[in-house]
């Protein structure tokens, strides 16, 4: 039995069906096999989470109707071996005096073309492409778009959470003071809301007020709110390892009219985006749908975004909602539908829901009104 605050954890046999999955996607898509080093898909494929930036190599090699290895350094050996995944694979260690590009050279044919895992970096790929001059890369987002775009059971549950923790933070955030405070002070509030509702990391809280609201980036600076203020709100981060990305706009006061019918269009916008979902539509086809209601008010110009972004062990990440993207939607891929409209050195509205696809439509995982807020 599991609950938002204690989910059903993963097993070395849920990681070892992903990385067999993952190997046979390769093999179907005429890669000789995946190369993965720290990041997202290291940590969806075994549970094993270290930092990115280290300079020693770490790489998971997955070959079809082989063994998953994990080549690590000697010194974090043990803590790969703790993690959820590694009963599920073969570790092989190297010591500093020792060169894994020759140890991992060995697990591979010497030929072929291998996927690889986008934030791979490029002294550890040049290394091992230089002892193994037959072979070729391509990224994984290229190659294998789908690797963690569906989410099983066990994710949507974390999703679930991570989305309702989410929510809380935006019903508390509703009761605090605007108006003669700075973004960042905001900012901060949010942040403490996100981790009072679960969250082990957050990510990212962008208040974009006034003028700052029309900048889709902007996170947070020192402009003092001000009463008339239009404010967007988008924030998120990791809960159970799982993102949360949600956005509403917010407004200090009485909106004017302009204010009102803008968010009014974007909320139409955004509505017809999460209606479009359903499998076997083109993930395109989500962008059109919201942007041809912004269009045809004629604000298209300032929709200046893709409609959203997959979901998972990041809050970023395959399949995107943008033209050209013809992926067909299936059930359990997760994504954003966060159409916006932005009007430079005025204001800018933006609405955020992660939505999954279910057997017959879709289901948003954000549950809070869509009505701009009024806040003091």
């Amino acid at each position: 039995m599991s609950s938002p605050d204690q989910p059903v954890p993963f097993t070395a046999d849920d990681y070892r069906a992903r990385m067999t999955r993952a190997a046979e996607s390769a093999d179907a898509a005429g890669l000789a096999g995946v190369l993965v080093a720290p990041g997202p898909d290291l940590v969806h494929l075994t549970g094993y989470r270290l930092p990115a930036e280290t300079e020693r190599l770490t790489l998971l090699v997955l070959r079809a109707g082989q063994d998953p290895v994990l080549v690590v350094p000697a010194l974090e050996a043990p803590d790969a071996e703790r993690a959820t995944g590694a009963p599920a694979l073969t570790l092989r260690d190297w010591t500093d005096a020792s060169d894994p590009y020759a140890l991992t050279a060995g697990l591979l044919d010497g030929q072929g073309r291998f996927g690889v895992s986008d934030n791979t970096w490029a002294l550890h790929l040049l290394a091992l492409q230089q002892r193994l001059p037959g072979t070729s890369y391509a990224s994984l987002t290229a190659a294998l778009p789908m690797l963690r775009a569906v989410k099983d059971a066990a994710e949507l549950e974390r999703l679930t959470a991570a989305g309702a923790a989410a929510d809380a933070a935006y019903e508390k955030i509703l009761g605090v003071r605007f108006s003669g405070r700075k973004e960042t002070e905001v900012a901060a509030d949010l942040a403490a809301f996100l981790t009072e509702s679960g969250h082990s990391q957050v990510d990212f809280t962008v208040v974009g007020s006034g003028p700052n609201g029309a900048v889709p980036h902007h996170e947070a600076g020192d402009r003092t709110i001000e009463r008339g203020d239009m404010v967007v709100l988008d924030f998120g981060g990791l809960k159970h390892g799982y993102g949360s990305d949600t956005s509403r706009t917010a407004h200090v006061g009485e909106p004017t009219a302009e204010e009102q019918r803008v968010h009014d269009v974007v909320r139409e916008a955004q509505e017809a985006g999460c209606r479009a979902v359903r499998p076997g539509v083109a993930c395109q086809d989500i962008d059109r749908a919201a942007r041809a209601v912004i269009t045809g008010f004629g604000y298209g110009e300032r929709f200046i975004h893709r409609t959203g972004h997959g979901i998972g062990v990041t809050t970023h990440e395959p399949p995107y909602m943008i033209e050209g993207e013809e992926q067909p939607l299936v059930p359990g891929m997760c994504f954003s539908v966060e159409p916006g409209i932005y009007l430079p050195g005025r204001f800018g509205v933006r609405i955020e829901d992660i939505v999954t696809v279910t057997e017959d439509g879709g289901r948003r995982l954000n549950t809070t009104s869509r009505e701009m807020a009024i806040v003091e």
